[in-house]
């Protein structure tokens, strides 16, 4: 054990962020194609989820203003937007990271 490495306090020093960062960036670059095809499935997902989201809540409109929830018409569909503006949100950033 007599190498020369770091001493402990540079050992407990955190890392700049910017250097982290760039250091997993180089090492995990991914290609072009990698990028699209995480890109059109996040985006994919999202509009689906959207279509069929809001297709089953207008076929059963009626059977949940009966059962008398707590969670109305407005917040399920808030819930499916949500969720599908977040999917092609990731969508987006996968293709630009």
């Amino acid at each position: 054990m007599g190498g020369k490495g770091p001493s402990l306090p540079e050992l407990q020093q955190p890392a700049p962020i910017d250097d982290v960062l760039k250091e997993q960036r180089n090492e995990f670059n991914d290609c072009l194609p990698c990028r699209l095809m995480g890109s059109v499935a996040f985006t994919g997902l999202g509009i689906y989820s959207l279509w069929s989201g809001t297709n089953q809540l207008n076929e059963r409109e009626y059977e949940i203003l009966k059962s008398g929830s707590r969670f109305g018409m407005k917040s399920r569909r808030a819930s499916i937007y949500v969720l599908s503006a977040a999917l092609v949100g990731l969508g987006v950033y996968r293709l630009k990271n």
